[in-house]
């Protein structure tokens, strides 16, 4: 039983629209780490009140999905859970999906993490671009994801690792609904 899930990947590849299908198809608390980090004016939380916002969340339930790549609190996040999926998309697949996300989040002016909005500045010509830091994490995630799967500290958890969108799908149509 998939219980206590935590999906990784670079941005862009999928891991807020995974954890949503799983939260409803399983019947699991949904927690985005972004939701949890960001406050009003993209200013970050303090160390500890994100560490304190996400023990507070996985209270809540004791099934759950985290989503999101904050390293600094994999102890919090990769040590409670018994699941671990990542999305280990190529390259080209990541950066068509970020782009594509990117745009239709400024036409549709859609509200993100504590009311913040991406905008066409922010996005395509700032240092800041979610473009560039996809781009520029990619590489450093795989690396990273892979060191740490191999060590002993996170032998407790079961490993999906899917190479496509593809083998994710096949892979939820293979879940059966969880129903409380």
């Amino acid at each position: 039983m998939l219980s206590r899930i935590m999906i990784v990947g670079t941005s862009g590849a999928g891991k807020t629209t995974l954890a949503r299908t799983l939260s409803q198809k399983l019947s699991l608390h949904d927690i985005e780490l972004d939701a949890l980090f960001w406050n009003p004016h993209w200013q970050e939380s303090s160390q500890e009140d994100f560490r304190s916002k996400i023990m507070t969340e996985t209270e809540v339930s004791e099934r759950f999905v985290i989503h999101g790549n904050y390293n600094k609190v994999r102890d919090l996040t990769w040590a409670k859970c018994d699941t671990l999926i990542w999305l280990d998309y190529s390259k080209s697949v990541v950066m068509w999906r970020v782009i594509k996300r990117s745009i239709l989040r400024i036409i549709s002016k859609e509200k993100l993490w504590a009311g913040n909005q991406e905008s066409f500045f922010k996005v395509f010509f700032s240092q800041d671009s979610i473009i560039l830091w996809a781009w520029h994490t990619y590489d450093s995630r795989k690396k990273q994801y892979t060191e740490w799967l191999s060590s002993p500290e996170y032998a407790h958890l079961r490993v999906y690792l899917f190479k496509t969108p593809q083998q994710t799908q096949i892979w939820l149509d293979s879940l059966q609904t969880f129903r409380n």
